[in-house]
């Protein structure tokens, strides 16, 4: 198997990318093509937030982080509450050390009264049939340590339907490796290109779109044509 290939259903191949190339993209879609973080993130967490309502009925808990993909998760619970979805979010820290794009989700959330606590008490403490994981993204380097990991092992003792954003926090988003403690989801939503570290995911793989223009890729000089007719697909791995 070509690790860095995957498929649609109707047999279009999808290259996939590296953490460092996924980190280049990003990098390139905001500085050369004018996207900002924010259009990404709206688009991850509209995308996201679809996802969760399909796979289970019941309370929705957002596990999310500080960074990108926590933003992400953030985002999906405010289209999951403006769709009447009854959805609280637990994070790694507390709100007040948010910063960025992360921070301005949380704002629009609290406005909103969507419950936002942080810690593994307050994971226990809810009753939840699906657990979304936006605690780290592509940028992991390592094992999980502190909050994130303690979050990450009490998922594991949880009767909860897991969907993850990009990738499964605690998985290297390059190797496919779990040097720590690892979400071991359902079903993984990841972003834009699917990561070479998905490879071996045993669970349902969709790639969303996220809008980064074809030209940012192709400026990259990777294979690229566009997967997408709504705004997500289905893929598998090559065999």
């Amino acid at each position: 198997m070509d690790e860095r290939e995957f498929q649609t259903a109707d047999g279009q191949l999808v290259t996939a990318v590296t953490a460092a190339e996924m980190r280049e993209i990003d990098r390139v879609a905001v500085e050369e093509f004018g996207v900002t973080l924010l259009q990404m993130m709206e688009n991850a967490g509209r995308n996201l937030a679809w996802h969760v309502r399909q796979v289970a009925a019941g309370p929705i808990v957002v596990l999310a982080g500080s960074g990108g993909n926590g933003g992400g998760g953030l985002c999906s619970a405010r289209h999951l509450a403006n769709r009447g979805k009854p959805v609280s979010v637990v994070l790694d820290r507390p709100p007040a050390q948010l910063e960025g794009a992360a921070r301005t989700q949380y704002e629009t959330l609290d406005a909103m009264g969507v419950p936002v606590e942080n810690g593994v008490g307050a994971l226990l403490d809810r009753e939840a049939d699906i657990v979304v994981d936006a605690l780290v993204g592509y940028g992991l380097a390592g094992p999980l340590r502190g909050s994130a990991a303690t979050l990450v092992d009490a998922v594991a003792d949880l009767d909860a339907t897991v969907v993850s954003l990009d990738v499964p926090s605690g998985l290297d988003a390059t190797t496919g490796e779990r040097p720590g403690s690892a979400v071991r989801p359902d079903r993984v939503v990841t972003l834009a290109l699917p990561k070479t570290g998905l490879a071996a995911h045993p669970g349902e793989l969709f790639l969303a779109d996220i809008a980064i223009p074809a030209g940012v890729f192709r400026s990259l000089d990777l294979t690229y044509s566009n997967p997408f007719e709504e705004y997500w697909v289905r893929l598998t791995r090559l065999e």
